[in-house]
């Protein structure tokens, strides 16, 4: 058992919720990370132990094409500053996550402007991936290199060479030395070698008890890289597109199918494969917005915390704010929001008091960090199951239709229940437990004992908006789309040619595209490879 097995976590963009300027002018720091210090207190309120924070450090402007991994972004502060905030968590009980780029650097990093200067007399030509001084690009540096989705703001780094992979192992030693960091999510960690990410392990091992590894990762047997050489963990896509997926379709099914693959691929063992639950993050689309039902953002965030994984909160989506992907932007999904506005939330608006109260029973309750996965009932439109460790049995259940349902399911030897949310408690009769679940809503019941916390009911309170002005509003924002993308359709729905259109599309928008450049995209046919590639776009 560690720290992160009982981690319910709150995700931050920095630059967005400080609200710094897109392009990062090298200058005077301006200290915007010491605005977020009061939101460790709400990061508390709601029931979160745990931060994941970044990108943080310099870098010219999303933060994912690092100029230096050892120095805060100046348009956050001071590396003081940065020391102080990890301080404040800590202080409160909250341990805290960085992000981790090391795929890539910016065009700024001190080796590739070495080699700029030097050109073949640099000592760190080999620090990148395919260097050819007989090529050239947009920016005519009088040679080309390969870089990170097609972009060459991201210059890609040779995980293979061992001067690099020492430097990053002494960047996370550097974190951990003078900022006091427990962990690092590893950006893009399914293009990472594998080699390159046992080393990380070894350092992690090395640098402070219970150090986290998580990666990003989107599709494939996550046990490649969940096991004890590489990684601790990684992201949950897959349960991420069945939770609103499953909903908007009135298809439960589909959520359980992928918990059953996911479960069984963790050998039926809640630890055998530790996995990063989330509804959004800063790279798809706010869970609200996404929602055809808007009152379904209770059964998607009370499935998100009761699941086998560890929880996760983008920030603002414990408000229901709206966010939606901008062609060749995603500022949308990273804004700047004022605390402020939002000083009354956790009593009056009803998505922050649930997401309040599962993060509550998330940190008092072990069976819904350690418990067993027992399926208990499945139809189109109610889902419930159990999570048991040794005496201790939760039962979770969730009903997505616009009708209140009842659930008569088995009480597993406890004589009495507390449902969580409703505040109701229910007597086992003839071993069987008979509860009603309101309509697009959900509860968590718990056995009645010694040991059961003080949780106050959250009044029951559907989340409504009109679905066609909804509809009208999603369609008057949604950019028209090229006539070989159809309306719609996801990436992971689109065919190898739309992936392949889409991928130049992109490219085009960030620089000429060259006759190799598309040699490079019509040559991969392969479907998740092109899902991942058209994702990385920043």
């Amino acid at each position: 058992m560690a720290w992160y097995d009982e981690a319910v976590f709150y995700h931050i963009y920095p630059l967005g919720l400080t609200g710094a300027p897109a392009e990062n002018n090298y200058g005077e720091p301006v200290h915007r990370l010491n605005t977020l210090i009061p939101w460790i207190d709400h990061i508390k309120e709601i029931g979160c132990n745990a931060l994941y924070i970044g990108p943080l450090f310099e870098s010219v402007g999303h933060g994912y094409e690092t100029t230096d991994y050892k120095k805060l972004d100046s348009r956050l502060g001071t590396n003081e500053d940065l020391k102080n905030f990890v301080k404040e968590c800590h202080d409160r009980g909250v341990k805290v996550v960085f992000d981790g780029v090391f795929n890539h650097t910016g065009r700024d990093f001190f080796a590739f402007q070495d080699i700029k200067k030097n050109r073949e007399n640099s000592r760190y030509t080999g620090w990148y991936c395919n260097i050819n001084f007989w090529g050239n690009n947009e920016y005519n540096d009088g040679f080309s290199y390969e870089n990170w989705g097609g972009y060459n703001l991201l210059v890609k780094l040779n995980q293979r060479n061992p001067e690099v992979r020492d430097y990053i192992c002494d960047v996370i030693r550097y974190w951990v030395s003078e900022f006091d960091v427990d962990g690092i999510r590893l950006d893009a960690a399914d293009v990472l070698d594998f080699d390159y990410m046992k080393a990380m392990r070894h350092v992690a091992n090395e640098v402070k008890p219970d150090f986290w590894l998580m990666g990003e990762v989107i599709h494939g047997d996550y046990t490649r890289w969940v096991n004890g050489e590489t990684l601790h963990a990684v992201t949950n896509y897959t349960l991420h597109k069945a939770l609103y997926s499953g909903h908007n379709e009135h298809n439960y099914f589909e959520i359980a199918h992928t918990v059953r693959r996911l479960y069984d691929m963790a050998g039926n063992n809640p630890l055998g494969l530790r996995l990063y639950n989330f509804a959004d993050n800063h790279d798809v689309e706010r869970i609200y917005t996404k929602l055809s039902n808007k009152a379904h953002m209770i059964p998607v965030h009370i499935l998100m915390y009761t699941l086998p994984g560890v929880p996760s909160i983008y920030y603002g989506s414990e408000f229901g704010i709206e966010g939606r992907k901008e062609r060749s932007s995603d500022a949308s999904l990273r804004p700047a929001l004022n605390l402020e506005d939002f000083k009354d939330a956790v009593d009056s608006n009803v998505v922050t008091k649930v997401i309040a109260a599962l993060g509550k029973v998330r940190q008092n309750v072990l069976a819904l960090s350690y418990g067993g996965f027992r399926e208990l009932k499945l139809t189109n439109r109610q889902y419930a199951f159990s999570r048991r460790l040794e005496n201790e049995n939760v039962i979770v259940a969730v009903n997505n239709d616009d009708n209140d349902s009842w659930f008569n399911l088995p009480a597993d030897g406890v004589s009495e229940y507390l449902c969580v949310l409703s505040g109701e408690r229910i007597k086992a009769e003839n071993g069987m437990v008979n509860f009603l679940i309101r309509a697009n809503y959900g509860d968590i019941l718990i056995p009645v004992n010694g040991e059961t916390g003080d949780y106050k009911p959250v009044e029951y309170k559907e989340v409504k908006e009109a679905v066609k002005k909804e509809e009208e509003k999603t369609a008057q924002a949604q950019p028209k789309l090229p006539e070989h993308v159809r309306p719609g359709v996801s990436y992971e729905e689109m065919t190898v040619e739309e992936l392949q259109l889409s991928i130049l599309e992109k490219m085009a928008a960030n620089g000429p595209v060259t006759d190799q450049m598309k040699k490079t995209v019509t040559d991969n046919v392969y479907h998740d490879s092109l899902v991942n590639w058209v994702k990385s776009f920043r």
